[in-house]
């Protein structure tokens, strides 16, 4: 996860704006305050706000793409799409970390549909009522197809949550964040977290009971 290559591409973009070292200073400001400094121009607050963020996006990118050189990739485009629209940011609308962390996942997306391809896993939870399980590479055709089938299912659902237990549920199952990170990341109390969570799973579930299963030749 490297700085330089989005440094390269910021500099292509549009140049940076060099300041004078306030590293303890800025260490010890709020994300918000890094967005605004950003905005104007300060590199080295992108390079905090980088340091903070970029394992979760990462880890988000990876489980999603399933491929570390697109995640990597993913990662670089993320933070070039934040220092260009920094200035876009509105702290009362949610947290840095959570407007960030949505960057990333609707350029997961677009690279998905762009390549018709899909999650390498679903495994969420271990709720019994799922068969959450990757397929093994003996399985056959019938199961691969209803594995695809389950996975398209998880899609179509997951889009339909609230935003905000939607990326709660990808950060714990997709990154793998712990409770903690994820409220560290997104900005909330954990109490938030493990409710957003748990209403989010318990939706997830009923919309994957409302949605008919399709017939698998």
């Amino acid at each position: 996860m490297h700085l330089s290559e989005t440094y390269r591409r910021i500099v292509q973009c549009g140049g940076i704006v060099r300041r004078a070292n306030e590293t303890a200073e800025l260490e010890a400001c709020s994300d918000e305050l890094l967005v605004r400094r950003v905005a104007d121009g300060d590199t080295r607050a992108f390079e905090l706000l980088y340091d903070r963020y970029a394992r979760p996006v990462y880890s988000l990118a990876c489980r999603m793409l399933g491929d570390p050189s697109e995640a990597e990739e993913l990662l670089q485009e993320t933070f070039l799409r934040f220092w260009q629209q920094a200035s876009r940011f509105e702290a009362r609308r949610g947290s840095f970390g959570s407007w960030l962390m949505s960057i990333a996942h609707n350029l997961a997306i677009d690279s998905l549909r762009a390549r018709r391809r899909r999650p390498q896993r679903a495994d969420f939870v271990d709720l019994t009522t799922l068969p959450w399980h990757e397929i093994d590479q003996a399985a056959s055709a019938h199961e691969a197809a209803e594995a695809s089938e389950l996975r398209d299912r998880v899609r179509r659902a997951m889009a339909q949550l609230p935003e905000p237990q939607r990326l709660a549920i990808e950060l714990a199952y997709y990154a793998g964040l712990t409770h903690s990170e994820i409220a560290a990341v997104l900005g909330e109390p954990i109490g938030t977290i493990k409710t957003r969570l748990r209403l989010g799973m318990q939706k997830l579930q009923q919309l994957l009971r409302e949605q008919p299963a399709e017939r698998v030749p």
